[in-house]
């Protein structure tokens, strides 16, 4: 089985970013906003948790989840077709 890698791409982008985005906002309603930079707001330039961070977290986060969903999807196709042709020899 293949997987097509920009559905799969576009899934993990959208998982990522909404994921970060809906976890900044439950620390917003819990915590309150602080702004402070956490170790992700390291990796993401411009996230922190506010407002404001959680779209540049969710701008961020989506990327990052499309980047790695593409890699994976297309190392698991590649991966894949190995074993298989392997397989029928």
């Amino acid at each position: 089985m293949r997987l097509n890698v920009k559905a799969f791409a576009l899934t993990c982008g959208i998982i990522w970013g909404l994921g970060l985005f809906i976890l900044t906002w439950w620390i917003i309603a819990f915590e309150g906003a602080t702004g402070d930079v956490t170790l992700i707001g390291r990796l993401y330039r411009g996230y922190s948790i506010s407002p404001i961070g959680s779209f540049i977290g969710l701008i961020w986060a989506f990327i990052d989840g499309l980047i790695a969903g593409a890699i994976f999807a297309w190392l698991y196709n590649l991966i894949s077709a190995r074993i298989s042709k392997e397989a029928n020899t």
